[in-house]
């Protein structure tokens, strides 16, 4: 079986994240990590954006692509924090034109809290969300074990 090598771009805003949510649904095969079930990955770069406007971004997809990396994921942090991340898809058009690479939005299944708050504050209903969001939804049951 061969093994999917993975990158995994964080927002700064949790620059000092240890990725327990990020890692532990890798392992289980949850949220945006769902795709590789029943597949081998091996995760072989993490990383910030370096804050906004995202200056790391131009650099960090070339080093995680010289590490093996054949799909990078920008982590649900970039989704759910406040305000959700504005580059979210320029970085995705980016490190996919740049580096030649699948770039999927999101990691980890989004908490229970973070979706009944954007919920009500009206942050998800343009037209482009339903896509965006999509790999990282999950049952509710999921989503509380996330909160």
């Amino acid at each position: 079986m061969s093994t999917t090598k993975i990158g995994i771009i964080i927002c700064d805003r949790y620059r000092t994240c240890a990725g327990g949510k990020c890692l532990r649904a890798l392992r289980n095969r949850e949220g945006a990590f769902s795709i590789y079930a029943g597949q081998e990955v091996e995760l072989v770069g993490y990383t910030t954006c370096d804050g906004c406007p995202g200056g790391n971004v131009e650099y960090t997809g070339d080093e995680m692509v010289k590490n093996g990396a054949q799909v990078i994921h920008l982590a649900t942090g970039l989704l759910v924090g406040y305000p959700p991340c504005p580059y979210i898809e320029t970085f995705k058009n980016f490190l996919e034109k740049r580096n030649g690479v699948k770039v999927v939005l999101g990691t980890h299944p989004i908490p229970k809290k973070y979706l009944n708050l954007h919920t009500s504050l009206g942050t998800w209903e343009s037209v482009e969300w339903p896509e965006r969001l999509a790999p990282t939804m999950a049952d509710e049951a999921t989503r509380m074990a996330y909160d």
